[in-house]
Protein backbone atom coordinates (compact mmCIF):
# COMPACT_ATOMS: atom_id res chain seq x y z
CA UNK A 1 0.00 0.00 0.00
CA UNK A 2 1.23 3.48 -0.85
CA UNK A 3 0.57 5.99 1.89
CA UNK A 4 0.01 9.69 1.28
CA UNK A 5 -0.57 10.57 4.92
CA UNK A 6 2.60 12.66 5.05
CA UNK A 7 1.36 15.08 2.38
CA UNK A 8 0.04 18.22 3.98
CA UNK A 9 0.02 21.93 3.35
CA UNK A 10 -0.33 24.50 6.06
CA UNK A 11 -2.39 27.60 5.35
CA UNK A 12 -2.82 30.99 6.92
CA UNK A 13 -2.29 33.76 4.35
CA UNK A 14 -5.63 35.43 5.04
CA UNK A 15 -8.66 35.34 7.32
CA UNK A 16 -12.38 35.58 6.64
CA UNK A 17 -14.66 37.22 9.19
CA UNK A 18 -18.43 36.98 8.91
CA UNK A 19 -18.82 40.49 10.36
CA UNK A 20 -16.88 41.93 7.41
CA UNK A 21 -18.46 40.10 4.47
CA UNK A 22 -21.11 41.74 2.25
CA UNK A 23 -24.79 40.84 2.64
CA UNK A 24 -24.91 39.59 -0.95
CA UNK A 25 -22.62 36.60 -1.68
CA UNK A 26 -22.30 37.58 -5.34
CA UNK A 27 -20.31 40.64 -4.28
CA UNK A 28 -17.90 38.45 -2.30
CA UNK A 29 -17.69 35.93 -5.14
CA UNK A 30 -16.82 38.62 -7.68
CA UNK A 31 -14.19 40.11 -5.37
CA UNK A 32 -12.52 36.71 -4.92
CA UNK A 33 -12.92 35.82 -8.59
CA UNK A 34 -11.39 39.11 -9.78
CA UNK A 35 -8.46 38.54 -7.44
CA UNK A 36 -7.97 35.03 -8.86
CA UNK A 37 -8.11 36.37 -12.43
CA UNK A 38 -5.47 38.98 -11.63
CA UNK A 39 -3.14 36.61 -9.79
CA UNK A 40 -1.07 33.57 -10.75
CA UNK A 41 -4.08 31.22 -10.66
CA UNK A 42 -4.25 29.03 -13.76
CA UNK A 43 -7.70 28.78 -15.36
CA UNK A 44 -9.39 30.73 -12.59
CA UNK A 45 -12.78 30.19 -14.25
CA UNK A 46 -12.45 26.38 -14.11
CA UNK A 47 -15.05 24.87 -11.80
CA UNK A 48 -16.11 21.37 -10.79
CA UNK A 49 -19.69 20.67 -11.83
CA UNK A 50 -21.29 17.85 -9.84
CA UNK A 51 -24.54 16.23 -10.93
CA UNK A 52 -26.59 13.30 -9.68
CA UNK A 53 -28.64 10.65 -11.48
CA UNK A 54 -30.17 7.58 -9.84
CA UNK A 55 -28.45 8.59 -6.57
CA UNK A 56 -25.04 8.34 -8.24
CA UNK A 57 -22.91 11.50 -8.32
CA UNK A 58 -20.48 12.44 -11.06
CA UNK A 59 -18.14 15.42 -11.42
CA UNK A 60 -16.14 17.10 -14.14
CA UNK A 61 -14.45 20.44 -14.88
CA UNK A 62 -16.35 23.04 -16.90
CA UNK A 63 -15.60 26.72 -17.48
CA UNK A 64 -17.57 29.63 -16.08
CA UNK A 65 -18.53 31.90 -18.97
CA UNK A 66 -20.85 34.46 -17.43
CA UNK A 67 -22.48 35.63 -14.20
CA UNK A 68 -25.86 37.34 -14.20
CA UNK A 69 -27.11 38.22 -10.72
CA UNK A 70 -26.86 34.83 -8.96
CA UNK A 71 -26.83 32.83 -12.21
CA UNK A 72 -23.61 31.03 -13.21
CA UNK A 73 -23.41 30.16 -16.92
CA UNK A 74 -21.51 27.35 -18.64
CA UNK A 75 -21.83 25.61 -22.02
CA UNK A 76 -21.79 21.97 -23.07
CA UNK A 77 -23.41 19.26 -25.19
CA UNK A 78 -26.99 18.69 -24.04
CA UNK A 79 -26.70 14.98 -24.93
CA UNK A 80 -23.53 14.45 -22.93
CA UNK A 81 -23.57 12.56 -19.65
CA UNK A 82 -23.85 15.76 -17.64
CA UNK A 83 -26.62 16.97 -19.93
CA UNK A 84 -28.59 13.77 -19.40
CA UNK A 85 -28.01 13.93 -15.66
CA UNK A 86 -29.20 17.54 -15.51
CA UNK A 87 -32.31 16.53 -17.44
CA UNK A 88 -33.02 13.86 -14.82
CA UNK A 89 -32.11 16.01 -11.80
CA UNK A 90 -31.79 19.74 -12.33
CA UNK A 91 -30.12 20.41 -8.98
CA UNK A 92 -26.30 20.63 -9.09
CA UNK A 93 -23.26 22.12 -7.40
CA UNK A 94 -20.20 24.07 -8.50
CA UNK A 95 -16.78 24.16 -6.84
CA UNK A 96 -13.97 26.64 -7.39
CA UNK A 97 -10.58 25.92 -5.81
CA UNK A 98 -7.69 28.37 -6.03
CA UNK A 99 -4.81 26.83 -4.03
CA UNK A 100 -2.53 29.79 -4.75
CA UNK A 101 -4.95 31.95 -2.75
CA UNK A 102 -5.89 29.23 -0.26
CA UNK A 103 -9.52 29.76 -1.22
CA UNK A 104 -12.46 27.58 -2.19
CA UNK A 105 -16.06 28.43 -3.07
CA UNK A 106 -18.96 25.95 -3.11
CA UNK A 107 -22.19 26.92 -4.87
CA UNK A 108 -25.46 24.98 -5.07
CA UNK A 109 -28.68 25.59 -6.96
CA UNK A 110 -31.09 24.63 -9.71
CA UNK A 111 -29.92 24.46 -13.33
CA UNK A 112 -31.82 25.32 -16.48
CA UNK A 113 -30.93 25.96 -20.11
CA UNK A 114 -30.26 29.49 -21.27
CA UNK A 115 -32.21 30.81 -24.25
CA UNK A 116 -31.37 29.62 -27.77
CA UNK A 117 -30.48 33.19 -28.70
CA UNK A 118 -28.01 33.39 -25.81
CA UNK A 119 -26.38 30.12 -26.89
CA UNK A 120 -26.28 31.23 -30.54
CA UNK A 121 -24.57 34.47 -29.58
CA UNK A 122 -21.91 32.69 -27.53
CA UNK A 123 -21.36 29.98 -30.15
CA UNK A 124 -20.75 32.61 -32.84
CA UNK A 125 -18.05 34.19 -30.66
CA UNK A 126 -16.04 30.96 -30.31
CA UNK A 127 -12.94 30.18 -32.40
CA UNK A 128 -13.80 28.24 -35.55
CA UNK A 129 -11.93 25.19 -34.28
CA UNK A 130 -14.03 25.13 -31.12
CA UNK A 131 -17.19 25.48 -33.20
CA UNK A 132 -16.13 22.57 -35.38
CA UNK A 133 -15.34 20.45 -32.34
CA UNK A 134 -18.78 21.06 -30.85
CA UNK A 135 -20.44 20.04 -34.11
CA UNK A 136 -18.31 16.96 -34.84
CA UNK A 137 -18.12 15.50 -31.33
CA UNK A 138 -20.80 13.17 -29.99
CA UNK A 139 -19.74 13.98 -26.45
CA UNK A 140 -19.70 11.11 -23.93
CA UNK A 141 -20.45 8.46 -26.58
CA UNK A 142 -17.92 5.70 -27.34
CA UNK A 143 -15.27 6.85 -29.85
CA UNK A 144 -13.84 4.05 -31.99
CA UNK A 145 -11.87 6.15 -34.51
CA UNK A 146 -10.26 9.37 -33.33
CA UNK A 147 -8.78 10.02 -36.76
CA UNK A 148 -12.30 10.17 -38.22
CA UNK A 149 -13.29 12.76 -35.62
CA UNK A 150 -10.25 14.88 -36.46
CA UNK A 151 -10.96 14.51 -40.16
CA UNK A 152 -14.55 15.66 -39.68
CA UNK A 153 -13.37 18.64 -37.64
CA UNK A 154 -10.76 19.66 -40.22
CA UNK A 155 -13.35 19.41 -42.98
CA UNK A 156 -15.60 21.81 -41.09
CA UNK A 157 -12.74 24.19 -40.29
CA UNK A 158 -11.61 24.33 -43.93
CA UNK A 159 -15.10 24.76 -45.35
CA UNK A 160 -16.40 28.15 -46.47
CA UNK A 161 -19.74 27.78 -44.70
CA UNK A 162 -20.72 29.64 -41.55
CA UNK A 163 -20.75 27.13 -38.72
CA UNK A 164 -24.04 27.23 -36.83
CA UNK A 165 -24.68 26.02 -33.32
CA UNK A 166 -26.06 22.47 -33.28
CA UNK A 167 -29.37 22.11 -31.43
CA UNK A 168 -27.80 19.65 -28.98
CA UNK A 169 -25.21 22.18 -27.78
CA UNK A 170 -25.71 25.26 -25.65
CA UNK A 171 -25.67 26.92 -22.29
CA UNK A 172 -26.92 26.21 -18.80
CA UNK A 173 -27.35 28.58 -15.89
CA UNK A 174 -27.22 27.57 -12.24
CA UNK A 175 -29.27 29.87 -10.01
CA UNK A 176 -27.48 29.82 -6.68
CA UNK A 177 -29.33 29.44 -3.38
CA UNK A 178 -26.29 28.41 -1.32
CA UNK A 179 -22.68 29.62 -1.16
CA UNK A 180 -19.85 28.52 1.06
CA UNK A 181 -16.61 30.53 1.12
CA UNK A 182 -13.57 28.71 2.49
CA UNK A 183 -10.34 30.44 3.46
CA UNK A 184 -7.46 28.24 4.54
CA UNK A 185 -6.26 28.75 8.11
CA UNK A 186 -3.32 27.65 10.26
CA UNK A 187 -3.56 24.29 12.04
CA UNK A 188 -6.61 23.40 9.95
CA UNK A 189 -8.73 26.07 11.64
CA UNK A 190 -10.12 27.18 8.31
CA UNK A 191 -12.67 29.97 7.91
CA UNK A 192 -15.98 28.77 6.42
CA UNK A 193 -18.74 31.30 5.82
CA UNK A 194 -22.04 29.98 4.43
CA UNK A 195 -24.81 31.95 2.74
CA UNK A 196 -28.24 30.30 2.52
CA UNK A 197 -31.06 32.00 0.64
CA UNK A 198 -34.34 32.05 2.55
CA UNK A 199 -37.07 33.66 0.45
CA UNK A 200 -35.44 36.93 -0.70
CA UNK A 201 -32.78 37.18 2.02
CA UNK A 202 -29.34 35.64 2.50
CA UNK A 203 -28.65 34.13 5.92
CA UNK A 204 -24.96 34.24 6.84
CA UNK A 205 -23.42 31.71 9.24
CA UNK A 206 -19.93 30.60 10.23
CA UNK A 207 -19.32 26.85 10.05
CA UNK A 208 -16.87 24.72 11.99
CA UNK A 209 -13.78 23.96 9.89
Amino acid sequence: MTSYQHIRQDYGKHALNESAVPENPIKLFKAWFDKALNSSVLDANAMVLSTVKDQKPSSRIVLLKDIEEQKFVFFTNYLSRKGQELAANHYASLLFFWPELEQQIRIEGAVERVSAAYSDNYFSSRPRGSQAGAIASHQSEVLTDKSKLIQDMESLIQSDETLKRPENWGGYQLTANYFEFWQGGANRIHDRIAYTKIEQSWIIKRLYP
